[in-house]
């Protein structure tokens, strides 16, 4: 994805794509005052897309996967919401944004102490995409054929942490660190998009840093 791809595999030159993955406890994890959720039903989660996508047209989300290292594995970073449910950092993009701006935008205001300093997120290759094909919950790895105006597209991109960062989290979210062989097609806990990243990384190799 241009200068902001990691090294990928070719078959040409057998070149190997590592990604540098570095121990949970070389990272800082602090707290800030929560984010303010909508409290609304399913309902007025419908509405409200229908409003939006009526008055702005396809709804774009960027989602982060970052790995951590624990016990010798790799681990999945996710944000566990009011303890029910689990979700990758992100969230949508805002009219004219770009991904890459979005999701550092996004990340910033989630695990940041400074929301304004965005640029220290390195965001790399686009790891796959997740397309709705109407205002319900039900979402497709790939694009219909016979769709012609989807209703939202969900990006996961690929971020490469440094050896050492702090994590400020909202009080009213946790920031987990799940084993990925946990995660793996895990669906019922997890979701169909969470449980699906250990076979997006496959083509990827993992440096575990002590």
């Amino acid at each position: 994805m241009g200068d902001h791809s990691v090294t990928v595999t070719d078959n040409n030159n057998h070149q190997s794509t590592v990604i540098e993955i570095y121990p949970l406890g070389s990272y800082y994890f602090g707290s800030k005052d929560p984010i303010v959720f909508r409290d609304e039903t399913v309902a007025d989660r419908v509405q409200r897309m229908k409003s939006n996508f009526n008055a702005r047209g396809l709804r774009t989300c960027v989602q982060a996967v970052m790995l951590v290292e624990l016990f010798k594995h790799p681990h999945l970073l996710l944000l566990q919401v009011r303890n029910a449910f689990f979700k990758l950092p992100g969230g949508r993009l805002r009219p004219g944004e770009s991904d890459i701006d979005g999701l550092q935008r996004k990340l910033s205001r989630m695990l940041s102490v400074n929301e304004d300093e965005t640029d220290h997120w390195e965001v790399g290759d686009c790891l796959g995409m997740w397309w709705r094909s109407d205002f319900e919950t039900l979402l497709y790895p790939y694009l219909p054929p016979n769709l012609k105006v989807p209703k939202e597209c969900t990006k996961l991109y690929l971020v490469k942490l440094p050896a050492s960062r702090k994590f400020i989290v909202p009080k009213n979210l946790k920031l987990l660190a799940v084993p990925l062989c946990q995660v793996h097609e895990n669906h019922k806990t997890y979701g169909p998009i969470i449980s699906g990243v250990p076979q997006l990384l496959s083509k990827f190799s993992f440096n575990i840093n002590h």
